[in-house]
């Protein structure tokens, strides 16, 4: 039988048959026995195969060949990759300028992530209805240099449904990852624009303004106007994988397209005389956050670990 996968809690994964059927499976043993460098070889939004039992459950014993998928380095095990998702036509990721704060590097990373797996990404900006003027002047800034570089930009309200009406049509038709760091509201949003999903939703730790882990697994919900989401836990750091020095240049839109004026072909942009992205960078050309982000991913190649 053939089917998506829709829900892993990490030992069972439930699969939707095209009859519309859910059945709860686990993977066959020798999935570990592959040379799969990851925590979660089977990812939601991937097609199986399994065999059902008599007693209603089955076993996966084939992952069908993926479109695409999008990965972060295992925050626990360096050396390892975390699958957040297959087959998608888009990843979305929600970002807070407070409540929490959502830094750009985080941003950064996982943008250059999506370049480098082929999947094109937007930005959501969710709890507008808190922020200060000040916030708001900084959120500006961002929703302009991120529509600069091509990236759409959706500032909303998901507690009192404020700009979410573009957001949706936007996903319409699409499967869609959700990701971003815990407390941003990811689940609130899934709750207004997918009603039929009770995604849970949590509070805000006060004391460090940081975000409380509330979804605990990945599942894929719905869209009443077609489409689907693909939710995840949040996560607090993204680190990057299998990206080599001489790649993570391609992966800044900006940087990549001055680099083609470097003077040497094999140029880093950290050091190097008559660098095209250096003197961007010093005239402005090149915004100083996102250099600083392509220098921590040029870290994590430079160290070969987790950040």
């Amino acid at each position: 039988m053939v089917g998506l996968v829709v829900k892993n809690t990490g030992s069972w994964y439930q699969v939707k048959t095209d009859s519309g059927e859910l059945i709860e499976c686990k993977m066959k043993g020798h999935f570990r026995m592959q040379d799969i460098r990851s925590t979660n070889p089977i990812a939601v939004g991937d097609m199986v195969e399994f065999d059902k039992n008599a007693d209603g459950t089955a076993m996966i014993h084939t992952i069908c060949e993926r479109r695409n998928y999008i990965v972060r380095r295992s925050s626990n095990l360096s050396k390892y990759s975390q699958i957040l998702a297959a087959n998608l036509d888009l990843v979305a990721l929600i970002v807070t300028v407070n409540y929490p704060e959502t830094s750009t590097v985080f941003i950064d990373r996982f943008l250059a992530t999506a370049e480098a797996y082929r999947v094109p990404a937007c930005i959501v900006f969710n709890k507008i209805d808190r922020y200060s003027v000040q916030e708001k002047e900084y959120l500006d800034g961002l929703e302009r240099l991120y529509n600069i570089l091509d990236y759409p930009v959706f500032k909303i309200s998901a507690l009192h449904s404020e700009n979410i009406t573009g957001l949706m049509t936007f996903l319409e038709g699409k499967t869609t990852l959700f990701s971003g760091n815990s407390g941003v509201g990811k689940s609130t949003l899934i709750n207004a624009i997918a009603p039929n999903s009770l995604a849970k939703t949590g509070e805000i730790s006060s004391y460090h303004n940081k975000g409380m882990h509330t979804t605990t697994f990945s599942e894929m919900f719905e869209l009443l106007a077609g489409g689907h989401i693909i939710d995840t836990p949040g996560i607090k750091g993204f680190g990057t994988i299998d990206m080599e020095e001489a790649e993570v240049g391609h992966y800044f839109k900006e940087i990549f397209e001055y680099s083609k004026k470097c003077k040497f072909a094999n140029c880093t942009h950290v050091h190097e005389p008559e660098c095209a992205v250096l003197n961007a960078v010093d005239q402005n050309f090149i915004s100083a956050t996102r250099y600083q982000s392509y220098l921590s991913v040029m870290k994590d190649c430079h160290e070969g670990k987790y950040r």
